[in-house]
């Protein structure tokens, strides 16, 4: 994995928009919309459509995951209190 920081864990490839695009999008999703379905609904559905379908999106406070995803296709981190996990499977 990329970056091995408790706060984030990214297998993106460095040089592509995902990794920005993720964080640009969470930081959107998160100031304009105050549930966290259509949080995650707005992220899943802006990579869906910018790099393809199959993305997942998990948003919440607390929760786990255990999940499968495509090489280079999985990112968890925070904006502000809010936790984002976004993978490609499929």
């Amino acid at each position: 994995m990329a970056d091995e920081n408790l706060d984030q864990i990214i297998d993106m490839p460095e040089q592509s928009d995902m990794i920005n695009d993720a964080r640009t999008q969470a930081r959107y999703a998160v100031e304009h919309f105050k549930v966290e379905s259509q949080i995650s609904n707005y992220i899943k559905k802006f990579f869906d459509e910018k790099y393809g379908p199959n993305w997942h999106c998990v948003v919440g406070k607390h929760f786990n995951s255990y999940s499968s995803y495509e090489s280079k296709r999985y990112m968890f981190f925070y904006e502000g209190q809010m936790a984002i996990l976004l993978y490609k499977m499929g």
